[in-house]
């Protein structure tokens, strides 16, 4: 397993779909950008089955919210010298920023849903 967290770093404990789990150590300044490459870059061994094609698609979730490529660890104001759990997801696009509220007030007649009989 990984030794305890440095009290300079952010230690992230990333959750992937399928429940494995890996630790990582980032710097306040990394972005959620340059922590998709570092985890693609050195993608643990036990995750292999599980590798994606290209860094850019791996996505952070936090406290149930995409992270965008341009924030840092240290605008989510997340404590140094502790674990921070997130989620790594492979996903191609975000979603657009209010599209969960527009999808559950959404008019039944734009619908993609099929009725079955």
């Amino acid at each position: 397993m990984t030794s305890s967290p440095s009290s300079d770093q952010v230690n992230l404990r990333l959750i992937l779909v399928s429940g494995k789990t890996h630790e990582f150590q980032f710097s306040p300044n990394d972005s959620a950008a340059d922590i998709a490459k570092h985890v693609y870059e050195n993608w643990p061994t036990d995750w292999d089955d599980e590798k994606v094609s290209t860094h850019s698609i791996l996505r952070l979730i936090y406290q149930g919210r995409f992270l965008h490529g341009n924030v840092t660890l240290g605008a989510l104001q997340l404590p140094v010298g502790k674990t921070t759990v997130m989620h790594l997801v492979a996903r191609e696009n975000l979603p657009e920023p209010n599209s969960q509220g527009q999808r559950k007030s959404g008019k039944t007649e734009e619908s993609n849903c099929c009725v079955l009989l």
